[in-house]
């Protein structure tokens, strides 16, 4: 595994890979079962695969969410190496942003709904990181999961919008036993809100209205930011304490 911290030296070395199809696995590192279902279905789908381990300054609205957010690249990149990723980027802040992000995207509609209401600013940097990854490291494709499923609509659109050669590959969101939706911040909930959290799921599974799923949540002891119907899913964002849950269901 090739462990690579500057734009410079990837182009180097994707050059020599030109004739090779090319899958990226974006993440912020903290990685758990859900990141590896995405690099295995890169590695099923693609010759070589690329990850990246970047924790977005850009897309956090809260300070405190970015100092809180769990970091652990040394584990994470022997997980890697034992899942024989071919690559990973691991590139600092100004390899990133040279311009400070001064030029950024700005999706005008449904970055505004939903979690977009709640953090403010979240989606310009999750789409401007998104753009930059697929624009230093030009793979045939990328790799999504489910749970975050406004970013990936909004990432498959963005693509579209700007006729990208790349193909937005969703996957499935991976769950543990009890239902509770993978996530690095998982490792952040106290045993009192891990065993909470799985009610998010079981709530939006079975309610029967977004209204009913937030008043049912809001009993049990979230803090509720929204829930919704959006493309036959049901959405949604609570609190645990200082951690904020997302998950989506079919509807």
């Amino acid at each position: 595994m090739r462990q690579i911290d500057s734009v410079q030296s990837w182009w180097n070395i994707r050059q020599d890979l030109s004739t090779a199809s090319l899958g990226l696995v974006p993440t912020m590192g903290a990685l758990h079962e859900g990141h590896m279902a995405l690099i295995s279905n890169s590695q099923r789908d693609n010759q070589q695969t690329v990850v990246s381990i970047f924790i977005n300054p850009a897309q956090f609205d809260d300070p405190g969410d970015l100092e809180r957010y769990p970091k652990s690249l040394q584990q994470d990149l022997a997980v890697l190496e034992q899942a024989d990723v071919d690559c990973v980027f691991v590139p600092p802040v100004d390899e990133i942003y040279p311009d400070n992000y001064r030029f950024r995207i700005n999706e005008t509609e449904l970055s505004k709904q939903f979690c977009g209401a709640h953090r403010p600013g979240h989606f310009d940097g999750v789409l401007t990181i998104v753009l930059r990854l697929l624009n230093i490291i030009r793979p045939a494709r990328a790799y999504f999961g489910e749970k975050d499923f406004q970013q990936l609509k909004l990432i498959e659109q963005m693509v579209q919008a700007f006729f990208l050669p790349v193909e937005i590959v969703p996957v499935a969101t991976r769950r543990e036993a009890d239902g509770l939706a993978m996530s690095s911040r998982n490792r952040l909930l106290d045993p009192q809100q891990r065993r909470l959290a799985s009610k998010l799921q079981h709530v939006l599974r079975t309610s029967g209205s977004p209204g009913q799923a937030s008043t049912e949540l809001e009993q049990l002891g979230f803090r509720v930011d929204y829930v919704a119907d959006f493309m036959q899913r049901r959405l949604a964002a609570a609190f645990l304490g200082d951690i904020r849950l997302i998950d989506n269901v079919p509807i």
